[in-house]
């Protein structure tokens, strides 16, 4: 007999829209979680829909008014069989409709319900609109993120969205359900994104606490100031990174680039660091991106290929680890990132349209046909 995934048996309301709520929900539905995905009668989770069919696998769908009152009381009666709520409202929207912590809690006292704001529930800034890069800026990210001398850079990963957004939410909501489960008693759990990128933003605090109030774009240890960690391009304009933080793979390094002579350079920074860094450049601009990408292959000198996501996609890593699916149709999908022991990640349902679970949800909750058709008939589902 199979054995249950880690999170069979609870339930999840998951109020979302767009990308840190929804991917959180799925993660812990990717886990064996029911997760129900309730979105209102108006615009609902107007996220485009590829992103949308990223983001919302392995849910249910249901389409609830709670600007209604049977909207609020049918909310509560799903609340009092549920574990967890996540929701991504302004402060104080949920509250003003009824369906707020505290109302919530009176309905189940072990309910773990999960906000997830830009700034959290309190604070100067708490009803401050915001976005990934607004986080990232005020926790002191982007100032950093860049070439020396030169504008901040954005990047291509949503740092503030899914590390501080998804990714907190998931361990704060994992931590509550495990106390819920051992006192019978929930929490509300006040995710800010903000807050999750900054406590995550280790390297800058570490050189500002040795006395360092800013390293400057492009001199960090990790962000360009020593030759061994950077990007280099190739003769036919593509580029490898290389990362070799410690010595015995600076050393490998200098070997595949036949200048053994830079070996005694690995700890070379500022200007001292500046011919390693000519040298490094030189060299891998003799060669095109497919011999240094051979060349390089378990070389030990941890130094890798600038990967487009389709070559990513199609890497034999990712591929043997399983981290790629793909539909029927050929779209791809990533996997839930953890594995364990009997446990696969697997896509039982395909992200849902509006409201297309509606009957069968709320006939598990109780309702039968004719109560079914009355909500429908007045727009509360």
């Amino acid at each position: 007999m199979a054995r249950p995934k880690p999170l069979s048996g609870l339930r999840v309301l998951d109020l979302t829209r767009l990308l840190p709520g929804p991917l959180c929900a799925q993660h812990l539905g990717d886990l064996g979680a029911d997760v129900i995905k309730i979105e209102d009668r108006g615009r609902g989770d107007y996220v485009r829909p590829a992103l949308r069919n990223l983001v919302n696998r392995n849910k249910r769908a249901l389409r609830l008014d709670l600007k209604k009152s049977e909207g609020v009381e049918l909310f509560k009666r799903m609340v009092r069989a549920a574990d967890v709520v996540v929701e991504g409202f302004r402060p104080g929207v949920m509250a003003r409709l009824g369906v707020g912590y505290d109302a919530l809690a009176s309905e189940n006292a072990r309910l773990v319900y999960c906000a997830i704001t830009g700034y959290g529930q309190d604070g100067p800034y708490r009803d401050v609109p915001g976005h990934d890069l607004n986080y990232c800026s005020l926790a002191g990210i982007v100032d950093e993120t860049g070439n020396p001398d030169a504008p901040p850079a954005l990047s291509s990963f949503l740092l503030g969205d899914i590390l501080g957004g998804t990714l907190t939410a998931t361990v704060g909501i994992l931590a509550a359900i495990v106390d819920a489960q051992r006192t019978g008693k929930g929490r509300f759990v006040d995710v800010a994104m903000a807050d999750g990128v900054l406590a995550h933003n280790v390297l800058a605090l570490a050189s500002y606490n040795e006395g360092a109030t800013s390293r400057g774009r492009g001199r960090g240890t990790h962000t360009g100031g020593n030759a061994r960690y950077g990007l280099y391009a190739t003769s036919d304009g593509r580029f490898i990174s290389v990362a070799a933080q410690e010595k015995p793979f600076w050393d490998a390094l200098c070997d595949i680039i036949e200048r053994p002579d830079l070996k005694d350079q690995h700890a070379a920074v500022g200007t001292p660091g500046a011919p390693v860094r000519l040298a490094l450049e030189a060299a891998f601009a003799r060669q095109p991106f497919a011999y240094w990408q051979k060349r390089l292959a378990a070389s030990g000198a941890c130094a890798e290929p600038v990967l487009t996501l389709a070559e990513a996609l199609e890497h034999p890593q990712f591929v043997t680890r399983g981290s790629v699916m793909k539909d029927d149709a050929g779209a791809a999908s990533f996997a839930f990132p953890v594995k364990m022991s009997d446990f696969t990640c697997r896509v039982e349902r395909a992200a849902p349209a509006p409201g297309q679970d509606t009957h069968e949800i709320l006939a598990e909750f109780g309702l039968n046909d004719d109560e079914i058709a009355r909500l429908r008939e007045r727009d509360v589902v």
